[in-house]
């Protein structure tokens, strides 16, 4: 164990900041009006990930944590929903190549 988490931790802390790093890309692209598809998808899965794997952590009573992975995969599930399930397209909005 490194600073006394253990691997399962070290996973979890390192979709997150994937996540992370892969939304600072997708900001750029709407700032930018570029779609990265690629991008959107891959900090879409790994924030899910991050949420499901804040759920498989021992506990023993509701967190605040626990809520606001609640909210996150609901609002995940809107999204995901909203791009794929409904293929929203925004005007003005490129594909890259």
């Amino acid at each position: 164990m490194i600073f006394g988490a253990t691997p399962f931790a070290h996973v979890h802390v390192v979709l997150s900041m994937l996540g992370i790093l892969s939304g600072f890309v997708v900001v750029f692209g709407l700032l930018t009006a570029r779609r990265l598809d690629g991008w959107t998808a891959f900090f879409l899965a790994t924030t899910v990930l991050t949420s499901v794997t804040g759920f498989l952590v021992p506990i023993h009573k509701f967190l605040p944590s626990h809520g606001v992975g609640i909210l996150s995969l609901i609002a995940l599930a809107i999204a995901i929903y909203a791009r794929y399930g409904r293929r929203l397209e925004a005007a003005g909005v490129r594909p890259t190549p």
